[in-house]
């Protein structure tokens, strides 16, 4: 990695890693998860919420929309613009382009696309995505690539993977140096070979860590696990690896003992937002009308604002009569839940019992009764 940036690979136990990535606003203790903040903001959750992450991801198509580059450059980048003080992860915007479907061309020189905003028409080459990442003073920018529907050919796949990887050499070239780190993106669908091709490939082109893309798209879980498995060793033990999308706790503690060291995903927000509480061994929904005169504490031994100030039955009043305060404790305590989550987890690479906390957490999964909760 760059001067001013770099990984630390302090424990292994197993396969897991326990390290340390230093980037320009902060040092961030992997495992790691980030939040997502798509917009530059994580819903419903202050910057102040997010203490302890150290990280957040946002997205560089939506804010290319909107507000504009222009708007975000005019404030000095994107951590004054939004205030936070943490480390900013910025997706290329490859998914979600992707994810318009019949609104986007793909070509060599990159993306032609329609906005989902206003309707005008855009192109995002692999160098305009770096760029804009610049603009925003991105700690770490992802390069462009395509991400495929899954199933695919693998003369699609082939072809596909072959583009990503003439997009991740162009990024490479333009990468102007300084404070942040650039990440490749591993992609080839459910081919292993063409997995550990790409692997390899990124990895002769010397970029600051790694990520495994084009997974959680829908498929099977065993076809995510094989993804993984077929690259992530070929991956630098001196960098940091990056599994794009995935962040289910069962997920997390699963492809740590992978060799994953970072995270993301929508589900603690997003789950929060239907009322849905993770707890230890599992998750509640606090809809559920057994709450309805449960004067206790959501979760007795959590110090969330949530947990410590309201009770059971006041939080489900208020999803019940469509508060906007509900989604806003809920979101507090799952973002506290992943927060103790990888602590543990962390906590169990550096005593080298990670497998062993491993068992016994899905053990405890296995066991959990929502009802009896």
């Amino acid at each position: 990695m760059r001067p001013e940036t770099g990984f630390d690979l302090l424990r292994v136990s197993g396969r897991a890693r326990r390290g340390r990535l230093h980037l320009a606003h902060g040092t961030v203790e992997t495992p790691v998860f980030m939040p997502v903040g798509t917009q530059g903001t994580v819903k419903t959750a202050r910057t102040t919420d997010l203490d302890g992450f150290g990280m957040i991801l946002a997205n560089t198509y939506h804010l290319y929309l909107r507000p504009g580059e222009d708007v975000i450059a005019a404030a000095g980048g994107l951590h004054a613009f939004t205030g936070y003080g943490g480390n900013i992860l910025t997706d290329s915007g490859g998914f979600q382009i992707f994810s318009l479907s019949t609104l986007r061309k793909r070509t060599e020189d990159g993306y032609e696309f329609q906005s989902h905003v206003d309707g005008s028409r855009h192109l995002l080459t692999p160098e305009k995505v770096i760029r804009l990442q610049t603009v925003f003073g991105s700690d770490v920018m992802m390069v462009l690539d395509e991400c495929l529907e899954q199933p695919s050919s693998r003369q699609r796949t082939e072809e596909s993977l072959a583009l990503t990887l003439r997009w991740a050499e162009r990024a490479r070239k333009v990468h102007p140096g300084g404070a942040a780190a650039m990440f490749g993106i591993v992609q080839g669908g459910g081919f292993g070979d063409l997995r550990a091709k790409a692997a390899k490939a990124l990895v002769n082109m010397d970029f600051d860590g790694y990520a495994i893309g084009g997974v959680s798209v829908g498929e099977p879980r065993p076809l995510m696990e094989a993804a993984v498995e077929s690259c992530v060793d070929l991956l630098p033990e001196s960098g940091p690896r990056y599994l794009m999308g995935v962040g289910k706790p069962e997920d997390i503690v699963d492809f740590t003992a992978m060799g994953v060291d970072m995270f993301d995903c929508v589900v603690p927000t997003r789950n929060a937002r239907g009322g849905d509480f993770f707890v230890p061994g599992g998750h509640i929904c606090i809809r559920n009308s057994r709450f309805r005169n449960d004067h206790g504490p959501l979760q007795p031994d959590c110090g969330c604002f949530a947990c410590t100030h309201h009770s059971r039955a006041y939080i489900r009043h208020l999803f019940m009569a469509r508060e906007w305060l509900a989604p806003i404790l809920a979101t507090l305590h799952n973002l506290e839940y992943y927060r103790r989550l990888m602590a543990e987890i962390r906590n169990a690479v550096e005593d080298g019992t990670y497998m062993e906390w491993r068992r016994d957490w899905h053990a405890r999964r296995a066991s959990f009764d929502p009802g009896a909760f």
